[in-house]
């Protein structure tokens, strides 16, 4: 995915780390990086929205239960779908 404008931090990279972006695994460099560019992509920040508020869900429904090996290729197997979708 790509907004069309030049940034810093590449669209697909910056949607590629944002899981871990929002697990706050990342170095301060690249959260800084990453928020940056959601300050700037409107594109970016809607999709970055939108999977916070899942990952909100899903921990608010599932608490600490672990997810299968099987769930989690599935879950992230729609994401890339998705994403494969709206960048056409």
């Amino acid at each position: 995915m790509s907004c069309g404008k030049h940034h810093d931090t590449d669209c697909a990279e910056v949607l590629d780390k944002v899981y871990s972006y929002l697990d706050g695994e990342l170095d301060e460099g690249n959260c800084a990086d990453i928020r940056q560019h959601l300050d700037e992509c409107h594109p970016c920040l809607k999709e970055y929205g939108l999977e916070q508020v899942v990952k909100q869900l899903v921990a608010k429904h599932c608490g600490c239960d672990e997810a299968s090996a099987d769930l989690r290729a599935k879950v992230l197997d729609r994401i890339d779908k998705v994403r494969s979708e709206l960048a056409r």
